[in-house]
């Protein structure tokens, strides 16, 4: 039997056995899951295992992985391949693996880590095990449902842009304040070092799609990603927090993210924060939102590490600009708490007028 490193997105791959022969013409699919020899190492030289801790890999390990795609701009870009490899990438230290499109010039010298396919784990009946979970057992999407806690959703201009810290401070924020907060990441690729993140600021839960088996959300369909939110919203709604903070992966060009925001899900928005690194981003940022029809109530991310950054954007926007401290602070539930009621008087004015 091998010694196998089990990856962070096969944690609940139980009773198997390994079919080699698959290998040579089983063509996976997202979720497929898989045993891999380590040839050579690049980018990655660590995995986020089952039990969430990071081990180190080295040529001549087993690890077990779960194939998905990745879109990562500051990274790389990886697909599932269409047909069988002589070898294959680690996409994500969580446990993705698949083919790299490209890297981000920073990698490029280094290079994927490089995977031989043993063969792929399958159950009884020899079926290749999927870690997704049936998507028909998601729950219907439903635009019109309203539920007791308030969404507020965190997004940003690009990756790396400061979502999650955002999203984080807010929730150490509204505990400071005395109110229950559950952080939901809709979209992304599996490692739980953001929602680890949220809940060590503040948030009581963390919840994601690698929930419901998702190695990774990049290229599912509309259908697919509105019934994932609706699953994981109740789930969240069912440990009554005040309020649900989500964050939506990657910029507002992204397929997910531009898809999301422009889907009948921003009906279940009660605030928008948006984060970016620089203050020509941001203010091309809100020139995309007001596009879409949605109006941040604040303005966050790294660009605030530059006063003079934050000065620039103040003198071209009303929006409000807010640093850490400010998220932070038990302040920020009446600040929130004000916006949304102002936005839902614009919203009742204008339906008024139409």
């Amino acid at each position: 039997m091998l010694n196998i490193k089990k990856s962070f997105v096969c944690k609940n791959v139980r009773d198997y056995h390994i079919n080699t022969l698959l290998a040579q013409h089983h063509v996976p699919v997202s979720g497929d899951v898989a045993v891999f020899e380590v040839l050579n190492l690049g980018k990655h030289t660590r995995i986020q295992t089952d039990t969430e801790k990071n081990r180190s890999i080295f040529q001549g390990d087993f690890i077990m992985m779960a194939f998905g795609n990745r879109y990562a701009t500051s990274q790389l870009h990886g697909l599932i391949p269409a047909e069988t490899q002589d070898v294959y990438h680690i996409l994500g230290q969580g446990g993705v693996c698949g083919i790299i499109e490209n890297m981000n010039q920073q990698y490029e010298a280094v290079g994927p880590t490089e995977l031989r396919l043993v063969g792929y784990a399958v159950d009884q009946e020899n079926k290749v095990i999927n870690t997704i979970q049936s998507k028909k057992s998601l729950h219907i999407f439903d635009a019109f449902s309203q539920g007791k806690s308030k969404l507020i959703l965190s997004i940003g201009g690009a990756m790396d842009s400061g979502k999650t810290t955002t999203a984080a401070y807010l929730c150490r924020g509204l505990k400071r304040a005395g109110k229950k907060s559950v952080f939901i990441k809709l979209t992304g690729t599996a490692f739980t070092k953001d929602v680890d993140y949220v809940v060590d600021c503040g948030a009581s839960e963390g919840l994601d799609f690698t929930n419901w088996g998702f190695p990774s959300t990049y290229l599912e369909n509309e259908e697919t990603l509105l019934n994932l939110f609706e699953t994981l919203y109740r789930e969240a709604e069912a440990l009554e927090p005040d309020y649900i903070v989500m964050e939506i992966a990657d910029g507002l060009l992204q397929r997910e993210t531009e898809l999301l925001l422009n889907s009948a899900l921003m009906q279940r928005v009660s605030g928008v924060i948006y984060s970016d690194s620089s203050s020509t981003g941001a203010l091309s940022g809100i020139m995309l939102l007001e596009k879409m029809n949605i109006s941040p109530i604040a303005i966050c991310g790294s660009l605030l590490k530059s006063p003079l950054m934050v000065a620039e954007i103040q003198a071209k926007t009303n929006i409000p600009v807010m640093g850490l401290n400010q998220l932070g602070a038990p302040e920020i539930e009446a600040f929130i708490k004000s916006s949304i009621e102002s936005t839902v008087i614009e919203d009742r004015q204008l339906a008024a007028a139409i």
